[in-house]
C-alpha cells in the first residue's frame, strides 16, 4: 500500500550513509527495500565481510504526520538502546543514529538484522500449539517490558511528552491531539466529535486506577515480533512506546482472543472496576488513528478505509453500552 511518508533513497544514497555510519570504503554488496512497514522507509543492506543491517529513514520534515507521529525516530533509537542495555526483551542492536541531516536531508539510523521472519508471515504455517508458545512468550516478555516503571506520563519522546499531570489528563491530551489532527487534515469522521468527546469524558475517570507510569510499547502487532525455531527472537518498532497503562498494548485490543498470550501475560494483575472502560478508550485511541491517518499518509486502499471506518463504528458501539 503506497504511503507519502516513505522517504526513498537511491543505492549510491545508501551508499554514502553506510560509509558515513561503519566507516570510509565500506562496500555494499546488496540492498533492496523492505515493504511491511507504512511510515518510515527501511532498506535491507549486506556489507563486504558479511555484516547485515536495516536501515531506516524517517518522512521529509515537511511530510503531513499526525501529532504524536514528530520527532518519534529518536523516541525509537532511545528506547531501542534502553530495552537493550535493561535486557528485559530481545531488540536489535543500534548501530548507528544520525539527525543531523547533512548526509541525506533525513533522519535516519542503522540496526542490527536480526534472525527471523515476522510472525503475521508465518503464524499460518504453524500448528495451534506452536502458535499457542509463540504467544505465551510474547506475554511475558510483554509483561516485563511493561514493569518498567518511569517517572511521568506520556510519549517516550521527550520533546513532545507530558512531562506532569495524570493518566487521565495524558490520555485525554494524547486523544484529543488525534481529534484535533482530524480537523487539521480534513479527514472525514463517521462520528461527530462533540459526540466523540462526550463519550470519552464519560469513561476518562476510570483512568485514574492508573497511577504508575508503565512501558508500553503499543504496537506489538504480529509484524512487530520476529521468531525463528520456535522462539521469539526480536521486537521492533518501538517508535510510539510511551508510558502509560499496559492496558494499551495491542495484544489487549477487542480484536485478539490469545489465551496463550493471557497466560503468558498473568492478567489476573487487571482486577479493577474500569478495566473494561479502560480497554474500550484505547480501542477508540486505536481506530481514530487508524482512520485519521489515511489522510495523512495518503493510501490508495479504499478498502483499508472501509475496514478502519467499521472498526471505529463497531468500537463506538461498545463504548456507548458502557
Amino acid at each position: 500500500m503506497h504511503s507519502e511518508t516513505k522517504s526513498k533513497l537511491t543505492e549510491e544514497e545508501r551508499g554514502r550513509l553506510a560509509e558515513a555510519a561503519f566507516g570510509i570504503g565500506t562496500v555494499v554488496l546488496r540492498t533492496r527495500e523492505l515493504t511491511g512497514g507504512f511510515f518510515n522507509t527501511a532498506y535491507e543492506l549486506v556489507l563486504a565481510g558479511g555484516r547485515e543491517a536495516i536501515l531506516k529513514v524517517a518522512p521529509p520534515d515537511t511530510a503531513e504526520m499526525l501529532s504524536f507521529e514528530r520527532n518519534i525516530m529518536r523516541a525509537e533509537v532511545e528506547a531501542l538502546r534502553f530495552i537493550k542495555a535493561a535486557g528485559v526483551a530481545p531488540v536489535p542492536e543500534v548501530y548507528a543514529y544520525d539527525d543531523s541531516r547533512t548526509v541525506i536531508p533525513y533522519e535516519y539510523f542503522f540496526m542490527e538484522k536480526v534472525k527471523g521472519r515476522p510472525y503475521n508471515e508465518v503464524r499460518e504455517e504453524m500448528t495451534d500449539g506452536e502458535r499457542a508458545e509463540i504467544e505465551r512468550e510474547l506475554g511475558r516478555y510483554n509483561r516485563q517490558i511493561n514493569e518498567v516503571r518511569g517517572e511521568r506520563f506520556g510519549l517516550y519522546n521527550h520533546a513532545t511528552a507530558i512531562a506532569k499531570g495524570t493518566w487521565r489528563e495524558t490520555f485525554a491530551g494524547l486523544i484529543g491531539d488525534v481529534l484535533d489532527d482530524a480537523g487539521r487534515l480534513d479527514a472525514p469522521l463517521p462520528i461527530d466529535r462533540a459526540e466523540l468527546e462526550q463519550g470519552i469524558d464519560r469513561l476518562l475517570p476510570a483512568l485514574d486506577e492508573v497511577t504508575e507510569p508503565k512501558l508500553v510499547h503499543w504496537d506489538l502487532w504480529d509484524g512487530n515480533i520476529f521468531v525463528a525455531d520456535g522462539k521469539i527472537t526480536s521486537l521492533i518498532d518501538w517508535e510510539r512506546a510511551l508510558w502509560g497503562d499496559p492496558l494499551m498494548e495491542h495484544y489487549f485490543r477487542s480484536f485478539i482472543d490469545s489465551q496463550g498470550y493471557r497466560k503468558g501475560y498473568d492478567t489476573s494483575v487487571f482486577g479493577t472496576p474500569g478495566v473494561q472502560a479502560r480497554k474500550e478508550l484505547y480501542d477508540l485511541y486505536f481506530n481514530l488513528i487508524s482512520v485519521i491517518e489515511y489522510y495523512s499518509r495518503k493510501y490508495d486502499n479504499s478498502g483499508h478505509l472501509n475496514w478502519a471506518h467499521t472498526n471505529l463504528l463497531e468500537g463506538w458501539e461498545r463504548v456507548a453500552k458502557l
